[in-house]
């Protein structure tokens, strides 16, 4: 729930901001997702390594400090941040648009370039946890790796990748329009998750996966942002009902994932493949429940050109 209040919040924030070039501080911004997530899987990973398994509960502990931190920035701790006699790091919130301004949550709802928004949303979130959250025993499966190389193999590599794809946009994104970049990484994505299922190489199928990374990078903030730009007067409600959308697809992708993986393990069907192909139980339902789990790339694509060529009617 905090994580989630905290998405819904930071994005119209970005959105508020002065500047020319909305996409790319959306996509900056989301970048320190995608650092931050890749730090929580490595640290953690090497200390439980290094040290015990028994202390994984000192790790919330530890990461606890960080919402910490950002709490006295925009709380009553604020004051304590005193960087010089004259500054302190006090985040002021930009002024919100007046109610009687907003489009109305009713509005949006009728509006076809908004619900295509809300599919474009939905097939972000699933694309992106299916290989984020799989990747692990993906790589253990494919390489046959142990936990810890099969973390930083997998998911690690995938949210680096991830990263430094929103970075780049953010630095240079003017160069690319945010309806052509969406369509580019949705067509990507769909090549990296073909790439995993369906090479007989594992190292190449490892890489499948880690550039799937950079292909998802730019899904979740640049719809975000160009839905802002398409509907400037949206406020929270709209970035709420598109962060829900996304949460959708962030849960049922990496489920379907999981089905399809248990049920082709415990099907007669799949017992015939796993002697034809060569494969465990385990490898042929991953492979399967990811090349299920390649539907949602593709109906971004779909949605990303209907919204190319709306814009450019």
């Amino acid at each position: 729930m905090g994580g989630g209040i905290i998405e819904v919040m930071v994005s119209p924030i970005v959105e508020a901001l002065p500047g020319e070039h909305k996409e790319k501080a959306m996509s900056m911004a989301h970048s320190f997702y995608c650092w931050g997530q890749a730090a929580v899987v490595l640290i953690s990973t090497l200390l439980l390594w290094r040290f015990s398994q028994g202390m994984w509960r000192l790790l919330p502990i530890g990461w606890a400090l960080i919402p910490l931190a950002n709490s006295t920035a925009f709380g009553p701790l604020r004051k304590v941040l005193v960087i010089t006699p004259s500054s302190s790091a006090r985040v002021t919130p930009m002024p919100a648009t007046p109610e009687s301004e907003r489009t109305k949550i009713g509005t949006l709802l009728k509006s076809k370039a908004f619900f295509i928004a809300i599919l474009m949303m939905v097939a972000s979130g699933s694309a992106e946890l299916s290989m984020s959250q799989w990747s692990s025993l993906f790589a253990e499966q494919a390489l046959g790796v142990n936990k810890v190389l099969g973390d930083l193999l997998g998911p690690c590599a995938f949210a680096l990748c991830m990263a430094f794809t929103r970075m780049m946009y953010g630095l240079h994104g003017e160069k690319v329009a945010v309806d052509r970049a969406l369509v580019l990484s949705a067509a990507l994505c769909i090549v990296c998750y073909l790439t995993a299922v369906l090479s007989t190489i594992p190292f190449l199928a490892l890489i499948g996966c880690a550039l799937c990374g950079v292909s998802v990078g730019l899904m979740w903030p640049g719809t975000v942002s160009a839905t802002a730009r398409r509907f400037p007067l949206g406020g929270t409600a709209m970035f709420g009902l598109l962060a829900i959308s996304g949460d959708i697809g962030c849960s049922v992708g990496p489920w379907l994932t999981g089905v399809v993986s248990d049920a082709m393990q415990s099907s007669a069907w799949g017992a015939s493949l796993m002697a034809q192909l060569s494969l465990s139980a385990e490898q042929l339902g991953l492979k399967a429940g990811l090349l299920v789990a390649a539907v949602f790339p593709v109906l971004l694509l779909v949605c990303a050109l209907i919204r190319a060529r709306q814009n450019r009617v």
